[in-house]
């Protein structure tokens, strides 16, 4: 059985247990509190940081990676395009949201002195993304995919954050719904998220 080490407001391993829920695979959670970590973590991961996975011999620590081996070894619903082409192009895109987006999320969830900064970085970056929506029902076109899964625990977050959104982001928003009415979502959110979003 797999074990997913998962911090309970991380929205990196909100990734990872969404992705175990659209599967309906058989699966444990192991909640870890972020400000009191179990030894055990930094036992199985150098960087004492979650999420992690554990399946017999294999620990992965990476999200990406991790959700991406969760859709090799478990491939229906697939959620990494099977063509490869649109493949590794949703690979780029994963890539660039992390270099572009994700990548300030954690001064938000230190409350560091860069959070504003971060802020204005994930509206204005969010908000040129918001275009895509207006003629495609998720991020590769008609297909619910990894992509989906990588940005929509940010979206949930965003009243959390304190990022505002001007107008123009309402194709994303709509989108945002989208996402957060799959049953998957839903049963990956943990109590303490379920109450970041009003």
């Amino acid at each position: 059985m797999m074990n997913l080490y998962s911090g309970t407001t991380c929205p990196f391993s909100h990734r990872c247990r969404f992705v175990l829920y659209e599967k309906e695979m058989d699966f444990q959670i192991i909640d870890v509190d972020m400000f009191n970590k179990p030894e055990e973590l930094l036992a199985i991961n150098p960087h004492n940081r979650v999420p992690v996975l554990v399946e017999r011999d294999l620990i992965l620590y990476e999200p990406n990676i991790i959700n991406e081996y969760i859709d090799e070894r478990f491939p229906h619903p697939q959620l990494m395009p099977t063509d490869p082409v649109m493949r590794a192009r949703a690979r780029q895109l994963l890539s660039g949201m992390e270099r572009e987006i994700f990548c300030f999320i954690e001064p938000l969830e230190k409350n560091s002195k860069a959070a504003e900064r971060a802020r204005q970085e994930i509206s204005a970056r969010l908000t040129e993304l918001s275009a895509i929506f207006v003629k495609n029902k998720f991020m590769l076109g008609e297909e619910f995919s990894m992509l989906d899964v990588a940005i929509a625990p940010l979206l949930w977050r965003l009243n959390h954050y304190g990022i505002v959104l001007g107008k123009s982001a309402a194709p994303l928003m709509k989108y945002a719904e989208r996402i957060f009415s799959r049953r998957g979502f839903f049963d990956a959110l943990t109590p303490s998220e379920k109450i970041m979003r009003k």
